[in-house]
């Protein structure tokens, strides 16, 4: 019995423990704890490494990418803005117009390594050309190009950059005379000079974003080098480790796509108080604004005709249209246009005295029509572009990993990557972001639905129980492909290989089960095609007229037809035609284009074919070989079967776009993810088929590396070639800063 006074009760030490429970705070400090404890040495060596890719970085930094600092610093500084007859300023400044803007020095007779041109600070940013010639000990007179030379040619300064107003010279012993033209076609004069110099000394600038570039590609080399332990690492021995690699790169590519949209600020139509200042409405946390012009406007100005309860564009055409016998021929247009000043607007379908948009409406029942019927305002285009691009990305990482984990067995994290990073940067919806108007929509959202469609199938293959909703998913993100971009549903072709044998070949559809997946699986396409007929007929009177033969653009849709001829010079500029490059920054350029086609050819700038600029592509014409290692393996020809049948669609996309519409860059996007995916499952047979630690193993790696380096390589190089209407048309002096980043040497 107890004393007098004592408790009743007297916990035991861990009876005490058991009673206090321990907070989430310190269950997250446990879990952290262990795992540290678990890996450690991966986590110490991570470390080490990062550090010292990091140095590497920063020598870089320092002593490459800083170079003209140390070649300028024994430099002898001549200030010869004392010579510069130019009217000068209340405020001191040089004042170069559009009639005085050559500056000229005689008799300096003194060894000249670069110019400095200071222009003010205080002045509107542009771009302006700088032409320079001088005298030396090998030319006695200014030279210039001739049949046989080149001489020094324009090189373009940025009011507003300082490291482009530094210009090195290649003279010959001692120069004479020195002559500067300062102007341009699109220069607005007057500019304003703080003064010029020779031999000045070039600043030490520490740049952050070519600092951690640089430091992401020697991270890359590093990790991707042929002995990497990411080689040696399979995804199905080592799940959680290969789903936090794939969960890191997706958001490193989500990163990198976000910010290369957000570069092109001239197209992306969204203000804040620190982005796009000159369009913030000064009150909100974020505004939209139009860009891109009336032309650009489709998608919105059909939502808020859908508001209103209509399916044509609210705007009247002017009367002259809705009279011509034909509306759609350019050159008549144009001369009405001409004759009345009334305007018309341009590539949207004409019918029966209304606009229409017939580009595919499901970007805007997703996105447009939602955005105004909550805020009144226009949504801004390239948010959706983004939204769909990081749809895709997020889609391809799964459906690749979905074959990696489930359908190879020894695929590394280090193969993995390698080939999902072509599959996501090659397939051309960089240059969708690029430009990320009403015409990459709908191709960004078709891209999206497809992969995502395929993963669905996919994952419903390998269901026991829930096969009919994956199906049903699957099929309807596939199904939608046709209210966003119609070529896309050839894709939908996947289906007869993934399900062949288990329908018709084991005759699962004689099954009730197998019967309700099999309606799961044609359903959504007897929906979608049910409010696509609805659409069409309400509008142009045909359950299957889309509406794209009444476009107003520059050709006559409705007699455009079909014609043999322009199959020859598609085929070569979508596949076959070698890049344009030169040896300056960003190397590549647009692509010379001709043909012995003796009619109208619809065509604007492209770089080239994507057999001759994707080489990761090389892996196809060896298909029929690598096949037959998978039927060594297999008896069923289900992969074979993908693979023919990506191949055959991804032909037959590209030739009906070059029919129905031309030769357009961001068509490329059609076709091209078919093919790298053809690849990449070309290449996980191979992986397949080479013994372990073999020196074939080795040489194919080393082989795949090499090409996917050069695809990936010439995609970013793509993102920064200077076109119309892009960030280095609208900001040609950001575009400058650009520049300077990569030619440091300049």
């Amino acid at each position: 019995m107890p004393h007098a006074g004592a408790p009743l009760f007297s916990p035991s030490p861990n009876a005490v423990e058991f009673l206090i429970m321990p907070t989430p705070l310190d269950d997250i400090r446990s879990r952290l704890r262990f795992a540290f404890a678990v890996y450690q040495d991966a986590v110490k060596h991570i470390a080490k490494c990062g550090i010292v890719v990091l140095m590497l970085a920063l020598i870089l930094e320092t002593f490459v990418f800083n170079f003209n600092y140390f070649a300028s610093a024994g430099y002898n500084t001549i200030d010869l803005s004392g010579q510069l007859s130019l009217l000068k300023t209340t405020d001191g400044d040089y004042r170069v117009s559009s009639v005085n803007h050559t500056l000229e020095f005689s008799n300096l007779n003194t060894e000249v390594h670069n110019v400095y041109i200071d222009f003010s600070g205080d002045q509107p940013a542009q771009t302006v050309d700088v032409t320079i010639h001088f005298t030396d000990a090998a030319h006695r007179t200014y030279f210039d190009s001739t049949e046989y030379t080149a001489g020094i040619p324009t090189t373009q300064v940025a009011t507003n950059c300082h490291e482009s107003e530094f210009i090195n010279l290649n003279t010959a012993g001692l120069v004479g005379n020195l002559r500067i033209e300062i102007g341009g076609e699109d220069v607005h004069y007057p500019l304003m000079l703080d003064g010029v110099y020779v031999n000045a000394h070039c600043p030490f600038t520490f740049n952050t974003g070519r600092f951690m570039l640089a430091a992401g590609v020697i991270a890359l080399v590093y990790l991707f080098r042929p002995k990497s332990s990411i080689y040696r690492s399979y995804i199905v021995d080592h799940p959680v480790r290969s789903k936090a690699t794939v969960i890191l790169t997706v958001a490193i590519e989500l990163y990198l796509v976000t910010s290369f949209l957000f570069l092109g600020s001239n197209l992306v139509g969204v203000a804040t108080p620190f982005y796009n200042q000159g369009s913030w409405d000064g009150s909100s946390i974020a505004n939209t604004f139009e860009v891109g012009g009336d032309n650009a406007q489709q998608y919105a100005e059909l939502a808020k005709a859908m508001a209103h309860g209509q399916l044509y564009l609210e705007e009247e055409p002017p009367q002259w249209l809705q009279d011509m016998e034909d509306p759609y021929d350019k050159g008549a247009r144009d001369e009405l246009q001409k004759e009345t000043g009334e305007e018309y607007l341009f590539d949207v379908a004409y019918y029966d005295g209304h606009y229409y948009v017939y580009f595919g409406v499901l970007p805007v029942l997703v996105f447009y029509l939602p955005f105004y019927l909550l805020t009144g305002a226009n949504f801004p285009t390239a948010i959706g572009v983004l939204i769909a691009a990081w749809a895709f990305i997020l889609g391809c990482s799964a459906l690749l990993d979905r074959f990696a984990r489930y359908h190879f067995k020894r695929v590394s994290i280090g193969l993995y990557l390698l080939l999902q990073i072509p599959l996501v940067f090659c397939c051309g919806i960089l240059y969708l972001v690029k430009h990320p108007t009403f015409y990459s929509l709908p191709i960004m959202m078709a891209m999206a639905f497809s992969v995502w469609g395929l993963y669905l199938w996919m994952r419903g293959r390998a269901s026991r129980k829930g096969a009919a909703g994956w199906y049903f998913a699957g099929s309807l993100c596939m199904a939608l492909v046709v209210a966003c971009r119609p070529q896309f549903v050839v894709l939908s072709l996947v289906a007869f290989p993934l399900f062949w044998r288990r329908f018709i070949t084991e005759r699962h559809i004689l099954t009730r089960r197998g019967a309700v997946e099999f309606a799961c699986l044609l359903a959504p396409y007897c929906l979608v095609a049910l409010g696509l007929f609805w659409y069409n007929k309400a509008r142009f009177g045909s359950i299957t007229d889309f509406g794209a033969n009444y476009n107003l653009t520059v050709n006559d849709m409705t007699k455009r037809g079909m014609n043999v001829g322009r199959l020859a010079p598609a085929l070569f500029a979508y596949f076959f035609q070698p890049p344009n490059v030169s040896g300056v920054f960003p190397f590549i350029q647009a692509v010379d284009f001709d043909t012995t086609y003796m009619g109208q050819t619809i065509k604007e700038v492209t770089f080239g074919g994507i057999f001759a600029c994707l080489p990761f592509l090389w892996i196809l014409p060896f298909a029929k070989r690598i096949l037959a290692l998978r039927f060594r393996q297999r008896s069923t020809r289900t992969i074979a079967g993908v693979i023919i049948v990506l191949i055959s669609t991804g032909v037959l996309v590209a030739l009906l776009d070059a029919q129905m519409a031309g030769i357009l860059q961001r068509y490329y996007a059609d076709f091209s993810f078919m093919f790298l995916t053809a690849a990449v499952l070309l290449a996980f047979i191979v992986n397949e088929n080479i013994p372990y630690r073999s020196r074939a193993r080795g040489l194919f790696m080393s082989i795949l590396l090499a090409l996917v380096a050069a695809s990936v390589i010439y995609s970013a190089l793509l993102c920064l070639v200077a076109e119309t209407g892009w960030y280095s048309d609208i900001y040609s002096w950001a575009y400058q800063n650009i520049l300077e980043t990569f030619m440091f040497w300049t």
